[in-house]
């Protein structure tokens, strides 16, 4: 058998496998919460989840998520209520949500980095009835306290019991101890297989941050699909660095020990120099990924560590490939599965064959069982082009055009269920697609097939940009720049920098009077936005260019970039210590050569 035909067919008995295993647990009307009482009930003293201070086997988890599950049906939270979590990564994180969804309640995960406006509009959009944080998130949770309903509860976890509680929360980890861990309470209702879980927070094309609706099948697809394809083994041990909050880690690293009994390590924050010596003290066979981190890791010094771990699979999304053959050549793996997707949508695929630079295969033989397509489209606005017919048109081998995947309403693999807002969701499908009546997820990304199947990233379309593993929302973060600075006219956009995964903001500002105080200004944008959201570039111009509606045009500034050379406006970048200073032709030369990083 040739090397492509087992493509296929390992593909599509992946896919197979998958199909039977999502329709049995849906006939079932199987949750998240029954199917992990299946490995608790297997395997209760296997470590569930590990950390550097954590070692939860799978009974202790479950034993934690009962107690959640009955303080809050007993506070009076019933089934469709909504209680938003702001926490950092541990094993509680996985028990809350998990407990929650034992009642029925849906738990939107909240992006830890959110601050002020963005944190408030994120507990607002979901609608929360209350919020469970941690203590470290205190300060962030007072300084919005004043804008939440006073109707809205909050909870505040403490890692120890006894902690310094603010006034104006309840001490969660106190009343935790006050209630039954061995079963949940028998008068709490009961959720379906096709409820809402949990929201994941996504910044989609534009706006403030959405709440992505993830239901208890689309869990299930999301961490079996990868299971099955990728080749994940029940023995396994992950290791994740991601937060538990994105899909990512959350989803496709933490599903592996709630519906698979696998053992998840995890770390409260990404440490490139940390990355193999983790891997290496909690025995990891599997390690996940981002393109930034393989980039960070490595730029780190050689180390034992190297090579002394027993990683035989890393996998994640946004591998590069310039440095994805030195990476795996460095650190001796074996296999890399690079996978793409987003969080709201229905079209994800997969590369599990370590073909350099693929984000997915879809064999030729499969469109009619997993149809994803790539169309004709504008590069700049992500539109489909069509013919005329009033249909889209399908792109030939090696034509970039916009991802969509076909929606199919009940079926788990081809639904789509967006986001809390239902005008935020309509905006993305398109309709009419290849036939009057059919509709498809538009994912706003720009991709390109080969011949063979292989499929490859090209860029994004719309409004926002990618940037130290975050999606960034330009009309957030211009609308939070424009305030700051005095609410002059602002237009926020990515630009590339060399070496460099992504791209990094670049906010231009109208300001011909020098009014703008670079130093408050910096302590200003630091309170509102987070450090992934925050600009690298500062250009201020003297004069503006606006559309007929009255908004600034950014195509061309974007084309300009950085280049201190070539454009007059006095161009600032961000220092490490978060300071404006002037970009010099000296400085810019630097950032060129990958001798300033970012």
């Amino acid at each position: 058998m040739g090397k492509r035909q087992y493509k296929h067919q390992s593909a599509l008995w992946a896919y197979i496998k998958l199909l039977r295993l999502t329709k049995k647990y849906e006939r079932e009307n199987l949750t998240i919460a029954d199917i992990f009482q299946m490995q608790v009930k297997q395997n209760p003293n296997k470590y569930a989840i590990i950390s550097e201070t954590q070692q939860w086997t799978f009974r202790q988890l479950d034993e934690f998520s009962n107690r959640v599950a009955n303080l809050f049906h007993a506070q009076g939270f019933r089934k469709g209520d909504v209680v938003g979590l702001l926490l950092e990564n541990r094993a509680e994180f996985v028990g809350i949500w998990l407990g929650l969804s034992k009642i029925g309640v849906i738990t939107p995960l909240i992006n830890t980095n959110q601050r002020g406006p963005s944190l408030l509009h994120s507990i607002t959009v979901a609608h929360c009835k209350s919020l469970i944080f941690g203590e470290g998130f205190k300060d962030a949770v007072e300084d919005v306290r004043n804008d939440i309903p006073a109707d809205v509860p909050l909870y505040q976890f403490n890692n120890e019991a006894n902690g310094e509680v603010i006034a104006t929360a309840r001490d969660m980890t106190t009343l935790l101890e006050t209630v039954e861990r061995r079963k949940v309470a028998t008068t709490a209702d009961r959720a379906n297989h096709h409820d809402r879980l949990v929201y994941i927070y996504t910044s989609g094309t534009t706006g403030l941050p959405k709440a992505a609706v993830i239901s208890h099948a689309r869990y299930l697809f999301i961490a079996a699909g990868i299971n099955y394809t990728m080749g994940f083994r029940q023995d396994d041990i992950f290791y994740t660095p991601l937060p538990l909050y994105h899909t990512a880690g959350g989803i496709m690293s933490m599903g592996q020990s709630v519906l698979f009994g696998s053992t998840v390590a995890i770390r409260k924050k990404f440490s490139a120099s940390g990355y193999f010596a983790d891997c290496v003290k909690f025995q990891a066979t599997v390690g996940q990924y981002i393109g930034e981190m393989a980039r960070y890791i490595l730029a780190t010094p050689a180390s034992p560590n190297d090579r002394a771990h027993q990683v035989r699979l890393i996998f994640g999304n946004g591998l590069r490939p310039q440095i994805w053959p030195q990476f795996v050549e460095r650190f001796n793996i074996p296999k890399v599965g690079e996978f793409y997707g987003a969080t709201e949508g229905n079209a994800n695929i997969m590369n599990n064959d370590s073909t350099v630079g693929a984000i997915g295969f879809v064999s030729r033989i499969l469109p009619k069982v997993y149809p994803i397509s790539i169309l004709r489209a504008d590069p700049d606005t992500g539109e489909p082009i069509r013919g005329p017919d009033g249909l889209c048109q399908l792109c030939e081998p090696n034509e970039p055009g916009v991802f969509i995947g076909k929606i199919v309403k009940g079926n788990s693999a081809r639904e789509f269920l967006g986001y809390v807002d239902e005008k935020a969701s309509a905006k993305k499908i398109v309709h009419d697609v290849f036939h009057k009546g059919d509709m498809a997820f538009l994912s706003g990304d720009l991709l390109v097939a080969d011949e063979r199947g292989y499929l490859f990233f090209k860029d994004r379309t719309g409004d926002t940009f990618r940037w130290k593993g975050e999606n960034v929302s330009t009309s957030e973060v211009e609308a939070q720049v424009s305030n700051v600075a005095g609410y002059k006219d602002t237009v926020v956009y990515g630009v590339t920098i060399p070496h460099t995964e992504g791209r990094a903001g670049m906010a231009a500002i109208y300001d011909p009077n020098n009014e703008v105080n670079l130093e408050v200004f910096a302590e200003k944008l630091a309170k509102v936005l987070p450090t992934y959201a925050r600009p690298q570039f500062l250009r201020f111009l003297t004069k503006i260019d606006m559309t007929g509606t009255f908004k600034l045009r950014k195509v061309d500034l974007q084309k300009e970039g950085f280049d201190p050379t070539t454009i007059k406006d006095t161009i600032y970048y961000q220092t490490p210590k978060g300071r404006y200073e002037l970009l010099t032709p000296e400085i810019y030369e630097k950032i060129n050569a990958h001798e300033l990083r970012f």
